[in-house]
Parts: structure tokens; C-alpha cells; sequence
């Protein structure tokens, strides 16, 4: 006897398939990363990154305006800071007419109720492309984390709705959150970049911002002594735990499809938004393998996008956001 339940009857059309749909994307799900860059009259495509640009800020303004009538309302702010402007602490992200701050501006003033989230990191900043200072061959935990409680501060007065520490030096979040209630900016956010991993996967984000770390006598060619090690899951929790406890609104896992598991982990953990970053290297697969005719990719894209938020993402941060909200 054929069974009485049968599951192909809630597959067997389109209709029925959108019914009972589990996972929806829709633009509220979207955090659109923006790389902006010095002069005018500039959109400058990233070779590792098809179809991706860095932004002067007439193309930001023009940019911000596109986003928010295709219903994207929020997004994420980086710098690429000229190599004249950097040094070992950062001294130009502090600039309060610097490049960062007029970009909140420039975007506050094109659509004043789009979510402004910005980068707080110094590497952009740094001579040495590291995301603290460095001393005698060791990345500076503290003192960063002084830096990075100005800047946020800085971001704050500029307009920015959220300062998104990407760092991941320990303790920030409390450094910063208290720096800015001294300052009275108690309304600011903190999307906190909780459990972001020494990943092979973020190159081409490198290369869009001129960011990547160089040697330095004693000090390693990576980041590996502040991002946390991708083999490790149970140190996920702690470390986002432990940013919710310092005054994190919203926690991120980075990068996003080899870690669906740590997002599911936290979203089972925590009780505040989850945010996940469909970093560079993912977008730049899924292009090249598409230029190949290897891959259908819309189909894949969102598969991808689906599978994040199927694993517990509120927020994803990605570079297919345009693309997705123009099938969805």
C-alpha cells in the first residue's frame, strides 16, 4: 500500500512551492557594502570583483539613490585611503573631514533615511595594512582599541547610524560603547563583527581597498594572532557572547557559506539580530565560475543567499544585493 503521506504533493506546482515556502529573501534582507575612494567623476570597476566599483562620492550619492528606490535601505561604508595618508595608528581615520566622514555625509544627505552602517578598522589606514598598531612585533590590543573608540566617535558625528568594528581586538566593544555614551551618542549601534575568521577568502576585498598586510620584521604576513582560527566553532560563541555582554547590537559571522554551521550555532546561542558577510572571494567564485559557463548564476546566487538565511541570518551583507532584488 502507497503511504498516505506523501510530500511530493506540497512540490507538485509552483503555487503550492510558494505556499509553503520556509526561507524568503526579500531587500530588507540586505546590507550593501560600498567602497569609496577619492576624486571625482570616479567608478572604477575591481578586477577581482566583476561588476563591482569603487565610488567617488558624486557616483556615492548616485549609488545611494539607485539602492533606495530598489528598496535597498542599508549600507555598509569602506574607504580605499590614499598611501600618502596612512601611518601606524590611523591618524588620517580620525581626520574629521577624512574621506569615511564625508561619505556618511554625502549619503545622509542623497537619502537621510538610509541606514548608514561604516567599517572601524584601521586597516585602510595602516602603513602596514594591519587592523591595529603595531609595536614591537606584536598587533596592539588596548591602544588599538582606544583608536577604534574614536573613530567611532568620529563616524557617530558624521551621521553614521552604526560603527561596525571589524577588527576583533578584545574588548573593544566595550571601549567603543562607552566612548560613546560619554560623548552622548547613545543612540548609535554597534554591529559587531563578532566571530570573523582568518579566511582565505578575503582577497579581492583586499585588493579593492589596497589593504592587504605586508611584512614587517618579527610581525607575521597575516592576521591570524587577532582573526579567530576557521578550524574552531565552540570559540565563536564565546567571542560573540562576550561582545553581546560589552554592548554589541547586532553580532556577524564572517565569512558566510563555509560557515553556516557557526551561524546556526549562534543563532541557536543568542537572542540579538545575526548578521552574516558574503565576503569577496564567495562573489568572485560564483562570477568566474559563471563567465566560464560553468555555473547558472542566478541560480546559484540565490542558493547562496537562501542558505544563509535558511542558517539563521536577519542580515546579510552582500555583493549580489542588486543583482538578488532584481530577481526577488
Amino acid at each position: 500500500m502507497y503511504p498516505l503521506i506523501r510530500n511530493r504533493r506540497l512540490r507538485h506546482t509552483k503555487a503550492i512551492r510558494n505556499l509553503v515556502r520556509e526561507t524568503v529573501i526579500t531587500p530588507n534582507d540586505f546590507l550593501v557594502p560600498l567602497f569609496v575612494v577619492e576624486g571625482k567623476g570616479v567608478k572604477e570597476e575591481i578586477a577581482s570583483m566583476p561588476n563591482y566599483y569603487r565610488l567617488s562620492l558624486d557616483h556615492l550619492e548616485k549609488e545611494v539613490k539607485e539602492l533606495w528606490n530598489m528598496g535597498l535601505c542599508a549600507v555598509l561604508l569602506f574607504v580605499k585611503v590614499p598611501d600618502k595618508l596612512k601611518d601606524n595608528k590611523g591618524t588620517e581615520a580620525l581626520n574629521p573631514n577624512g574621506l569615511m566622514q564625508l561619505a556618511i555625509k554625502t549619503v545622509k544627505n542623497a537619502c537621510p533615511d538610509m541606514l548608514v552602517m561604516t567599517d572601524v578598522a584601521l586597516d585602510p589606514y595602516s602603513s602596514y595594512g594591519h587592523d591595529g598598531i603595531v609595536a614591537d612585533g606584536e598587533i596592539l590590543n588596548d591602544e588599538t582599541a582606544d583608536v577604534l573608540a574614536e573613530m567611532s566617535i568620529s563616524h557617530a558625528r558624521a551621521g553614521a547610524d552604526f560603527v561596525a568594528p571589524s577588527d576583533m581586538m578584545d574588548g573593544r566593544i566595550l571601549t567603543i560603547r562607552e566612548a560613546l555614551e560619554d560623548e552622548g551618542f547613545s543612540h548609535t549601534g554597534i554591529m559587531s563583527y563578532s566571530a570573523k575568521y582568518a579566511s582565505a577568502f578575503y582577497g579581492p576585498f583586499r585588493d579593492a581597498l589596497d589593504s592587504a598586510p605586508v611584512a614587517i620584521k618579527n610581525v607575521p604576513k597575516d592576521k591570524k594572532t587577532y582573526q579567530m582560527d576557521f578550524t574552531n566553532r565552540f570559540e565563536a560563541i564565546r567571542e560573540t557572547q562576550m561582545d553581546i555582554d560589552e554592548g554589541a547590537d547586532i553580532v556577524m559571522i564572517k565569512p558566510g557559506l563555509c560557515y553556516l554551521d557557526i551561524v546556526r550555532e549562534i543563532r541557536n546561542e543568542v537572542d540579538v539580530p545575526v548578521a552574516v558577510y558574503q565576503v569577496s572571494g564567495e562573489y568572485a567564485m560564483v562570477k568566474a565560475a559563471a563567465e566560464k559557463g560553468w555555473l547558472d548564476h542566478d541560480a546559484v546566487m540565490m542558493e547562496q543567499l537562501i542558505a544563509i538565511k535558511r542558517a539563521g541570518a536577519n542580515i546579510i551583507a552582500s555583493y549580489f544585493a542588486k543583482d538578488a532584488v532584481k530577481l526577488i
